[in-house]
């Protein structure tokens, strides 16, 4: 290999502030300049690419080296993620979504939970047609070109030409190919069109990959034209290399690639700099994790690098400017601690606080070294360490006492060790690296840092993390493990992933895998949801194609129609009106039925999915769908069971089936149909409807039912388990009604045109093995409604006031939300729940270890839970050692693990175990525990009718999960307080006023009652 071969790498990172470049030799990289060749930072330009043209003729020329010598440029960039936190219409283009459904998802629309301004903006139009998959694989229908030739016209003559694919399961489509085929109808049938596969863009989770992917067709014609810009830039500079974008996780997409999916570019400065700073040290991070702690001018943003030498990913659910979406992104902490950060000190208490105000990017006029009149931490670090060559050391040298700077670093160092704590996975001392151009103002040691590393060159590691990014190739996908060890299948799948890798450009013989995951479907026989990743050097010798600019084409796009006929759209959106927690009262009307708004469903779907102890489902699909329907004039009423009269009926239904279908296969009719042929059979329809179990999803089917213009009933203030039980027969009215079948004739609906119904059966039990052993065959999710019960054995058997307790502890969450007060959640919650004699604070932690396995359907497995290192000043709850929770889909049983392994069982069912996520307050579902998150385990009573008889434990307790242990209760049951009953009294005097003027004939003379939130 010659000298003149093209061997070296530039990366540069455009920043809002700053433009970062390095020119780094790859052949080098052990030699003690780490192979940077040159390095640079200058001021971000309003023109981007002159910017990078600048930083990479500077790099060139310090390094006195020719242009012919560079192998790849790579950049990484913000603009993207900018234009839609800005809502920037010139920068957004409309788009069209055709779904491949069925009869699925219709009624949850594109963008339905969108800020109204940006759905507006994008989500233009939208068609169901026959296509889709079943978890297994099967069909739900066949693909149709002639209704795609059909949407291809009708979307043409709106002008749009940005259109994404949607297929159910399409992550899982290996054979079918239906997006794909789908997509080239449509290059037929519309030539000038754009297409976005969802498959491409995101994972398993239809809304949240939908969402994504609509994003991703937003942005291509800006991302077509910036990413252009930057090849010229290139060119310009005589340069023949191929251009590469960072992506999300750390790696490298080429550049007509990334032209494709800019939205795989969103995160990737931090990214970045995590990757940067690994390579920096990367001799003592081999075979261990790392955290990255990148302090820049405002903030400090942590990070915890993997083995693998990838960033840690965060949740499933990522959230950018108000949409959810599924797609890889950083698990990144941010901290108000930077360089410019403001220190302020208190004349009356002597308190000293920093942050979170900065002075930015201004601060070498602002700050008191630089000849300001603002005390900022660099002038604090200066002060501290006067040999630091930055600005003028004399200015600060008597600003302040010896007490002042012991205090600053008193300051930053806790809120270092702080963040530092909460980012680690276990309470073992870890490599902490400090990279930034905020560096300075960070102590040589950190509590909880086996030692603090400040490499050289980590000013510019997010430029290092570009030029040394690799390539990568991700699976996710639902396999049959069928005669297949999970090694098989995880092999199997990383074929796969390899094979993607080298499809976007990396040598075979380097790739690598970074990452696995398999996770068993509940009520999926031999089911396995996998996701694998692969990484591996880009392979230069294909890199000619690369090279090549982008088609120009699309340089100067057309304008489309301002019509919006996106099909079942809502004009106004209230959700981001802001509401007083405090003062707000729910309404109740005159016959005391409480009329559910927009915010009771947001806190009671919240605070379902906490009283799902782990299993139900995520509620929030059917949260949508249901804040929808009262948009669109639905009435939601909700009443207590003692208004019900002892001759009227009550129906029941709910969900039955593995909530992963229910991310992915949105609801269509089933649930209505289920209740349909019930009522069909028995010839009369019921007065009020009730949910089967509170927890998870199907807390919400009895609302869903009743505000339905097919039944328009009420919903009673109650459930069957007052919680989430893994089966359908587990309730109270099998614990007091006895063995006998208590609900025929039963149905179920696949939503496809199956029904089941069974008119005749021995037990509940018996009709809940009959209808899981056909659940597979029809989707692995199905609707059920069961008979009807009296009004009387409703009163009986019916745990009270679930709905209210679902409200208010999702009040609770939001309220501590609105007031920054979220680590007093868990006191909060028990307060609403009954007080500390009915609740309790279990645990606090961080999963350490999560062990899963399927066995007829369900999902058993155990999480581990450390407690955490640091204790915060102030800390009510202090714990040490671990928890272990066994579950069964739902959590079983809590026990302590002390420092010398003595356990002990701290609850078990049927009193409540829920794990919450200790950063938002919300539910943490069995499939959604993963290593790393930080977790407060709440206990809370079981109702007396689960515990005040053995039958009720035989059903319930310990031993109906296979637990060879007693049954010990948690504290004393509270009945839930009714929402009806307190705010009845609020509205009764309303009422009365309203009644009697009424009666009087002569109500328009009266004057307004102060009611305002009326």
């Amino acid at each position: 290999m010659t000298a003149q071969e093209p061997t070296l790498r530039v990366g540069v990172d455009v920043g809002g502030t700053n433009t970062d470049g390095v020119l780094l030799d790859p052949f080098a990289t052990s030699e003690p300049s780490r192979g940077i060749l040159s390095w640079h930072k200058s001021p971000t330009t309003t023109n981007p690419s002159q910017g990078i043209e600048d930083v990479i003729t500077t790099l060139l020329a310090n390094a006195k080296v020719d242009a012919t010598r560079i192998a790849s440029v790579t950049i990484g960039t913000t603009h993207f993620i900018n234009a839609i936190i800005e809502k920037d219409q010139n920068r957004l283009a409309p788009v069209a979504v055709i779904r491949l459904c069925g009869p699925y998802s219709r009624d949850v629309y594109p963008g339905i939970d969108w800020p109204s301004d940006l759905r507006t903006l994008i989500c233009k139009y939208f068609a169901c047609v026959d296509g889709g998959l079943e978890v297994d694989g099967q069909l739900i229908g066949t693909v149709n070109e002639s209704q795609i030739a059909e949407q291809c016209e009708k979307i043409k003559a709106t002008g749009i030409r940005s259109i994404v694919v949607n297929g159910v399961f399409s992550p899982s489509d290996l054979v079918e190919r239906q997006e794909e085929r789908v997509a080239e109808w449509i290059q037929k049938y519309y030539p000038e069109a754009d297409v976005v596969l969802s498959k491409q863009v995101a994972n398993l989770g239809f809304v949240e990959r939908e969402n994504a992917a609509i994003l991703n067709a937003s942005i291509l014609p800006f991302a077509r034209r910036t990413i252009a810009s930057f090849q010229q830039a290139i060119a310009r500079l005589h340069l023949s290399c191929p251009v590469f974008l960072t992506q999300n996780d750390g790696t490298i997409l080429q550049a007509h690639l990334a032209a494709r999916l800019p939205i795989r570019t969103f995160s990737s400065g931090p990214t970045n700099s995590m990757c940067g700073a690994a390579f920096l040290v990367r001799e003592m991070h081999d075979r261990q994790g790392m955290l990255v702690v990148d302090v820049g001018g405002t903030t400090t943003d942590v990070g915890m690098l993997l083995a693998s030498g990838l960033p840690r990913q965060a949740a499933a659910v990522t959230e950018i400017s108000g949409v959810r979406m599924n797609f890889s992104c950083p698990d990144v902490k941010s901290i108000g601690l930077g360089g410019g950060s403001i220190v302020r000190k208190s004349t009356r208490t002597s308190k000293m606080t920093i942050g979170p105000d900065s002075v930015g990017h201004h601060i070498h006029e602002r700050a008191l070294v630089f000849g300001g009149d603002v005390p900022t931490t660099t002038d604090y670090a200066i002060a501290s360490h006067p040999q630091l060559s930055i600005g003028d050391a004399g200015l600060v040298a008597t600003a302040f006492t010896n007490a002042d700077v012991e205090q600053y670093q008193a300051v930053v160092r806790q809120m270092l060790e702080t963040i530092v704590d909460r980012m680690k996975t276990n309470a073992d001392d870890i490599p902490v690296l400090l990279v930034g151009g905020g560096a300075v103002i960070a102590p040589d040691t950190l509590k909880g840092a086996s030692k603090v590393i400040k490499p050289e060159y980590s000013g510019v590691a997010n430029a290092i993390g570009a030029a040394i990014a690799r390539v990568s190739g991700t699976v996710d996908t639902v396999v049959n493990t069928l005669d297949k060890t999970t090694q098989m299948t995880l092999d199997e799948v990383s074929k796969f992933a390899v094979d993607r890798a080298v499809e976007n450009g990396a040598i075979r013989e380097t790739v690598q895998i970074a990452e696995m995951e398999l996770l068993p479907l509940q009520y999926v026989a031999n089911k396995a949801r996998v996701i694998v990743k692969a990484i591996g050097d880009f392979d230069f010798s294909k890199a000619a194609s690369a090279s090549a600019p982008l088609a120009a084409a699309f340089e100067s796009e057309e304008q489309v129609s301002d019509k919006n006929p996106l099909q079942n759209s809502t004009a106004d959106d209230t959700t981001n009106v802001p509401v007083d927690i405090t003062s707000y009262k729910p309404l109740i009307n005159e016959r005391r039925e409480w009329i559910v708004s927009e915010i009771d469903l947001e806190w009671i779907a919240v605070g379902c999915y906490i009283l799902g102890t782990g299993g139900g489902g995520t509620p929030y699909p059917d949260f949508v769908r249901l804040r929808e329907m009262v948009r669109r004039g639905a009435v939601v009423r909700v009443i207590s069971p003692e208004d019900v009269k002892d001759d009227e009926w009550v129906a029941c239904g709910g969900g039955m089936g593995s909530p992963t279908v229910g991310i992915e296969k949105l609801s269509a009719n089933e649930m209505m149909e289920a209740q349909n042929a019930i009522y069909k059979y028995v010839g009369f329809k019921p007065h009020a409807v009730i949910a089967l179990e509170i927890g998870g999803g199907n807390g919400l089917q009895g609302m869903l039912l009743g505000a339905s213009n097919h039944m328009d009933i009420p919903t009673v203030d109650g459930d069957w388990m007052g919680r989430a039980y893994p089966t359908g027969w587990q309730i109270t009215p099998v614990v007091l009604g006895g063995d006998q079948a208590l609900f025929l004739p039963t149905s179920s609906s696949d939503g496809n045109g199956t029904e089941m119904l069974m008119t005749s059966a021995t037990t509940e039990k018996m009709i809940e093995r009959a209808f899981r052993a056909a659940l597979a065959e029809m989707g692995s999710y199905v609707g059920c409604a069961r008979g009807p019960c009296s009004g009387k054995d409703m009163k009986a058997w019916v745990i009270e006031n679930t709905i209210s307790l679902a409200w208010r502890i999702g009040r609770a969450v939001a309220l501590c939300r609105a007031r920054n007060e979220i680590d007093s959640v868990a006191d909060v919650i028990i307060d609403e729940v009954g007080g500390p004699n009915s609740a309790k604070v279990l645990f606090k932690g961080k999963i350490v270890a999560v062990d899963r396995k399927m066995f007829k359907g369900h999902v058993y497995g155990e999480v581990v839970i450390a407690a955490v290192d640091a204790v915060v000043e102030g800390e009510k709850y202090v714990f040490k050692g671990k928890m272990k929770i066994p579950f069964k889909n739902e959590n079983i049983v809590a026990t302590v693990v002390d420092e010398e392994g003595k356990e002990q069982v701290v609850a078990s069912v049927p009193d409540l175990i829920c794990v919450c996520d200790t950063s938002s307050g919300e539910a943490i579902g069995t499939p959604e525990y993963r290593y790393g998150l930080l977790v407060t385990v709440i206990g809370m009573q079981a109702s007396e009718k689960w515990t005040s008889t053995a039958r009720g434990i035989e059903i319930g307790g310990p031993g109906a999960f296979g637990m060879d242990m007693e049954y010990k209760p948690l504290g004393l049951f509270s009945k839930p307080r009714s929402v009806i009953d307190e705010y009845y009294q609020t509205h009764r005097a309303y009422h009365q006023y309203k009644k009697a003027y009424t009666i009087a004939g002569d109500p328009r003379n009266a004057q307004p009652m102060p009611f305002k939130h009326l």
